[in-house]
C-alpha cells in the first residue's frame, strides 16, 4: 500500500517523521508524493504557536478530501497536535481515522492496521518513554546533512510554551544509541550532523548526572565521514566553559551556536520564566566570542509578550544593536491554552507586537547586510547544495549557515561539482543575507 506523508513544524518533528518512514519502509509500505494515489495519509503535526496549529489543521482538512476524491482509506494524525488535542481531533474532524502521540511514533504500524480495520486507532503510550532510534531511519534532507535528535521534552516550563505538555519532561537519548545512529547516517553519506533537542546543552543530566554534551561531541567527531557538526537550541545559562573549549578545539564542530534568548528586558524575562537577566546574557555571549572569535551566533526573540512595554521594546532594540547577532529571528507572542502566559494581564495588541517585530527585523537587516559585506576577501569552506537552474552558478552553505533558516553562498566554478562536496570559495561580496564568490583554485598535486 502507498503512503503519502506530510511532516510539519520543526526539525525535531522531522526527525520523528524520518523514524516513522523508516519503520514503515521496513514494514513493506511504499511512498508516493501524490496524495490522490495514496491509500494511507499521515500528517505529523505541530501546535507550538497559533500559526503552526492552524497550518496543521488546514493540512489535515485539505487531505481529508482524498477520502472521497482519491484512494485514501485511512487518514492519521501524529505529533504535537495529536498529543495535545486527542479527544478534540476525533470530535471535530471525524475524517481522521487514527492518532499517534509524540512519544509513540514507533507504534505507527499498529495505528495504521487498526485504522484499516475500521477501528478508531489511538496509540498513546505515555510521555515517560523514549522510543529507540533506528538504523533504518529514512533521511529526507538530501542525503548529506541530517538532524540528530539527542533528547526529547523539556523541564523548563517557560510560561508561554506548550512543549512540556505535549513532549514530556527532558529525556536524553543514551549516548551509545546516538553514536550508533550517527555512524549509520555517515555510512549513508551524511557528512553534516545537526544536533537538536528542545535544549541541547543539558544533554545527559537525567541519564548520567551531569552535562555530557562535550563528551557526546567528542564521540561524534571520531566518526569517519562526519565533516561538520552543528549545535542548535542552546540555553545561554547552560553553556559551560567545557562546552566552549570543546567547540574551539574540535575542528569538525562548526563555530556556530543557536542560542534562543527570547528577550533582553529583565522584567519580561522574569515573566517568561526564563533563568537569565539581560546582563547575564551579554556576559555569556561576550565570553563565547572572546574564546571563539569567528563564532556565528544565531538567536530568537519574541515581541508582544504580556506586559511588554515600549521601554522593554527599546531595551531589546538596544540589545540587538549592541550584540550584533550574525543571525536572528523574531516571533510574535502566540497565546497558548493551558500555559500561564495565556491568562496573563496586559496582553499586547497584535498590531503592536507586529510593529515591534518589524522594527527589530529592520535593525537586524542592517546588521546582517553589513556583516555579509565584511566577508569580502575571505576564503570559506562551502558545502555544495546544488546548482541554479539554467545558470552556471552553484549554491551552498558555510559553517555560518544552518539549512532552511540562514543564508546561502552563490558561487562559480571552473569544474563540475556534486551536491554534498566541500569546496573552498573566495567571497567577492555580500548580497543581502547571502554571499557571492568563486571557487578557490585547487592546490596542484
Amino acid at each position: 500500500m502507498k503512503i503519502y506523508f506530510v511532516s510539519l513544524g520543526c526539525d525535531k518533528n522531522l526527525a520523528d517523521s524520518e523514524e516513522m518512514l523508516g519503520i514503515l519502509n521496513r514494514a513493506g509500505y511504499e511512498f508516493t508524493d501524490d496524495s490522490a494515489e495514496a491509500e494511507i495519509i499521515i500528517v505529523n503535526s505541530c501546535c507550538f504557536i497559533g500559526d503552526a496549529m492552524e497550518e496543521s489543521i488546514n493540512t489535515v482538512l485539505e487531505l481529508a478530501s482524498m477520502k472521497t476524491e482519491g484512494r485514501c482509506l485511512a487518514l492519521l494524525v501524529t505529533g504535537c497536535l495529536a498529543e495535545r488535542y486527542r479527544e478534540e481531533i476525533f470530535k471535530e474532524m471525524p475524517e481522521v481515522d487514527g492518532i499517534v502521540g509524540t512519544r509513540s511514533w514507533d507504534h505507527i504500524p499498529e495505528a495504521i492496521a487498526s485504522a484499516l480495520r475500521g477501528k478508531r486507532a489511538e496509540e498513546f503510550h505515555g510521555l515517560a518513554r523514549m522510543p529507540k532510534p533506528s538504523a533504518n531511519r529514512v533521511i529526507t534532507t538530501g542525503g548529506y546533512y541530517a538532524y540528530l535528535k539527542i533528547a526529547e521534552g523539556c523541564d523548563r516550563r517557560c510560561t508561554y510554551c506548550v512543549i512540556p505538555y505535549v513532549r514530556g519532561n527532558y529525556t536524553s537519548v543514551p549516548m551509545e544509541e546516538l553514536v550508533a545512529q550517527a555512524e549509520c547516517m555517515a555510512e549513508k553519506g551524511v557528512s553534516e550532523l545537526i544536533l537538536v533537542a528542545q535544549e541541547t546543552t543539558r544533554y545527559g543530566v537525567d541519564l548520567y548526572g551531569k552535562k555530557m554534551l562535550p563528551e557526546l561531541l567528542k564521540r561524534l567527531t571520531a566518526i569517519s565521514g562526519v565533516h561538520w557538526i552543528r549545535i542548535l537550541y542552546c540555553y545561554p545559562e547552560e553553556i559551560t566553559d567545557e562546552l566552549i573549549a570543546t567547540i574551539a578545539a574540535e575542528e569538525k564542530i562548526c563555530h556556530y551556536l543557536d542560542i534562543p534568548v527570547q528577550h533582553a528586558s529583565d522584567a519580561v524575562l522574569k515573566r517568561m520564566g526564563r533563568h537569565t537577566t539581560g546582563d547575564e546574557i551579554r556576559e555569556i555571549l561576550t565570553k563565547i566570542r572572546d574564546k571563539i572569535p569567528d563564532i556565528a551566533i544565531r538567536t530568537t526573540l519574541m515581541t508582544g509578550f504580556p506586559g511588554e512595554t515600549e521601554e522593554d521594546h527599546e531595551q531589546m532594540m538596544a540589545f540587538v544593536d549592541e550584540m550584533e547577532f550574525d543571525r536572528l529571528g523574531v516571533f510574535e507572542f502566540s497565546p497558548q491554552e493551558g500555559t500561564p502566559a495565556y491568562g496573563m494581564p496586559q496582553q499586547v495588541p497584535e498590531d503592536t507586537s507586529a510593529t515591534r517585530r518589524r522594527e527589530i527585523m529592520e535593525l537586524q537587516q542592517e546588521i546582517a547586510f553589513e556583516k555579509a559585506e565584511r566577508n569580502a576577501g575571505r576564503v570559506l569552506e562551502v558545502l555544495v547544495e546544488g546548482k541554479l537552474t539554467g545558470e552556471e552558478v552553484y549554491v551552498g552553505r558555510t559553517y555560518m549557515d544552518c539549512p532552511d533558516v540562514d543564508g546561502n553562498v552563490f558561487f562559480t566554478s571552473d569544474r563540475e561539482l556534486l551536491s554534498g562536496e566541500y569546496v573552498k570559495v573566495r567571497i567577492r561580496e555580500g548580497s543581502g543575507y547571502d554571499l557571492v564568490g568563486e571557487e578557490q583554485e585547487q592546490d596542484p598535486l
